[in-house]
């Protein structure tokens, strides 16, 4: 029988996802995706349904680390009550199947890195926050501090969790950027709102960066922030982006037509914001390669913009 993967993956189609199962893949480093139907899985998958709480435990034994990403898109339809229980049923329940399971597991990993949000926080305004920071108020954050707690079957069964409070990824291949980029290539791009909330974000290539650096340091457990060390305002964000695109940004978006077009979920995706720091991070001796927005952008949007 062949040894098992150091890695096993959820959420290994997604955004984030992929970029890990490239990059682990470009070390020669084997990945088991966990993914979802009926039918016999490839050599490198095995099955699990989260909503019927089955997962393939056999195929997870002797794994060194599990890294947790799947979730139901939060800005994919408007919140209804039905889709925001979709949203947290599709975190809560998928991470408290893989803890429990991990629990269970004779040969369990060193390590299970499960991804949260910076929504923990809820609108801080412009006051920084780090890990030590209380959760704040609101949907988002209530549904972040469910899904950190459903952690803690892995942690009582003595294996190390770190929850990653992942910030605004930045890649043209999906998330916010990718849907802004059309718009402010046509020039129609500009501030949300007010502008003066607070974007805490991360480049895809340093997100991918951190969780392999988590999942390998033995110091690093807990709350750890995924974010650049330099956050910005949406109005300084909407004015790099334009300057790098090389057009003009003149048109803003209104709150109310934000809450109009969108409904609830206006105000904590675009309109509310916190100044969130990666203090665990740099403390563990992580580099960001692009730890501010410009030089972010050029390296996520490249030579072709």
């Amino acid at each position: 029988m062949n040894d098992p993967p150091p890695f096993a993956i959820s959420g290994s189609t997604g955004l984030v996802g992929s970029a890990l199962i490239d990059s682990l893949s470009a070390d020669e480093i084997p990945a088991l995706r966990l993914v979802r139907g009926e039918r016999s899985p490839a050599p490198n998958e095995a099955l699990w349904e989260p909503k019927a709480g089955k997962v393939d435990a056999a195929r997870l034994e002797g794994v060194e680390v599990i890294v947790h990403l799947a979730g139901k898109h939060i800005a994919g339809e408007r919140w209804t009550p039905q889709v925001k229980q979709q949203i947290v049923d599709s975190r809560v329940n998928s991470t408290r199947l893989l803890a429990e399971t991990i629990a269970s597991m004779d040969r369990k990993p060193r390590v299970f890195v499960c991804a949260s949000a910076t929504g923990y926080y809820g609108n801080r305004g412009d006051e920084p926050v780090d890990e030590t920071s209380p959760a704040g108020e609101g949907f988002l954050a209530e549904t972040c501090q469910q899904w950190e707690a459903a952690c803690q079957p892995a942690w009582e069964a003595g294996v190390r969790v770190v929850q990653l409070r992942i910030g605004i990824v930045l890649s043209p291949k999906g998330g916010a950027l990718e849907k802004m980029l059309p718009l402010f290539r046509w020039g129609g791009g500009g501030v949300l709102g007010s502008g003066d909330q607070v974007m805490s974000w991360i480049a895809l290539p340093d997100l991918v960066r951190a969780i392999r650096f988590v999942a390998g340091n033995d110091a690093v457990h807990g709350a750890v922030n995924a974010t650049a060390p330099q956050p910005v305002s949406n109005r300084e964000f909407t004015k790099t982006l334009g300057a790098k695109l090389g057009r003009p940004t003149w048109a803003p978006a209104p709150a109310f037509a934000l809450k109009l077009a969108m409904g609830e979920m206006a105000e904590p995706l675009l309109l509310h914001g916190s100044r969130v720091l990666p203090h665990r991070l740099e403390e563990a001796g992580f580099r960001f390669e692009t730890p501010d927005l410009g030089s972010a952008l050029d390296q996520v949007l490249g030579k072709g913009r």
